[in-house]
């Protein structure tokens, strides 16, 4: 008899769909040329898509002898997180898979699901230094897709934030942020989440309508039911984002010419700058705040262009954006760490 592939063996065993072992196929194929041989970090939750990417790292890192590195955030926001994150733990230690939880130690008391995306990166980052890993996985899939382009619809956003997520991301120098499952939908996730781990558990904060996300997320399963297919809707943001990549190319361009770097400071010259359109200023401008603030996240679009607007009208000016101190002087704005 002929010698089987290790993981088409392992999941068939689960006795999952047909599809499911296709997952996998598609999932190697984007490991091996992104990730290759390189070490990587998968970003664990305990939520069906991050346990389903963990399945399949864990498939992945058998058959191709890759370190890998599982790592929980414990935000520490709701009173029991502690006892979650271990509950994840054991879960994931009964299928042989050791998992780092991390501990916040920041208070999160506003904005809280976008400061505590904040502070995961960057523990997850500092996490990557110490251990010289160059790759982040995150579970994102194509329901998240839909629900991103929709909050930020809702907020009136441009190309940029209207097109899709990428597969990949730089957060630094020497770390990459990877997401290989969103082509994948999330009911498939957690077909897989729950035949690996035979359970899967959930968020209290994902049924919390006082979060645009979950809102969002009950208008979508209306959208499905009244014939807006979800299909239509991918096929709008992936037009987007061709829009949104030959955008980018333009922009790329532009900044060699309108902004300069010298230590630890960013000139752009401003008089120039300002004629361009307003999504060219947005890119260009919030690329020089993330690369001053080391921000995963740019400024919301309305207060970038809000700055923006001032810069045009007001004579001298001094302000802060993103965690940085933005001057106005004679025909450069400074932008520096505040």
């Amino acid at each position: 008899m002929r010698k089987k592939d290790l993981s088409v063996l392992q999941l068939k065993d689960l006795n999952l769909k047909k599809k499911i072992p296709i997952i996998y196929s598609n999932f190697k194929l984007q490991l091996e040329r992104f990730v290759k041989k390189n070490t990587f970090l998968v970003a664990v939750s305990g939520g069906a898509d991050s346990l389903a990417l963990s399945a399949l790292s864990h498939l992945y890192s058998k058959e191709k002898k890759n370190k890998v590195h599982f790592v929980l955030v414990d935000h520490g926001i709701r009173s029991n997180s502690s006892k979650e994150s271990s509950a994840v733990k054991n879960l994931l230690k009964k299928n042989k898979i050791k998992l780092k939880i991390l501990i916040n130690k920041k208070k999160i008391n506003k904005n809280i699901q976008c400061q505590a995306r904040e502070i995961r990166y960057n523990l997850l980052l500092d996490f990557c230094n110490k251990h010289k890993i160059k790759f982040i996985l995150t579970g994102h899939h194509r329901d998240d897709q839909i629900e991103t382009f929709l909050i930020r619809l809702s907020r009136g956003s441009g190309i940029q934030g209207l097109s899709s997520m990428n597969k990949v991301t730089i957060l630094s120098k020497k770390i990459k942020l990877f997401r290989p499952l969103l082509d994948q939908k999330k009911k498939d996730l957690i077909h897989i989440a729950k035949n690996y781990f035979k359970k899967i558990f959930k968020d209290p904060s994902n049924t919390n309508k006082k979060y645009l996300r979950i809102k969002i997320r009950h208008l979508v399963k209306q959208f499905e039911k009244n014939g807006i297919k979800h299909d239509s809707i991918i096929s709008s943001i992936n037009n987007l984002a061709t829009t949104r990549d030959t955008l980018n190319s333009y922009i790329e361009k532009s900044e060699k010419i309108y902004v300069t770097k010298k230590n630890n400071k960013i000139f752009i010259k401003y008089k120039f700058f300002l004629l361009e359109n307003k999504d060219v200023q947005l890119k260009i401008f919030n690329n020089c705040i993330k690369k001053i603030s080391k921000s995963y996240y740019p400024p919301r679009a309305k207060k970038t262009l809000s700055l923006l607007a001032r810069v045009k009208s007001e004579k001298k000016l001094k302000a802060t954006l993103g965690g940085c101190v933005v001057n106005k002087l004679h025909d450069n704005l400074i932008i520096c760490k505040e």
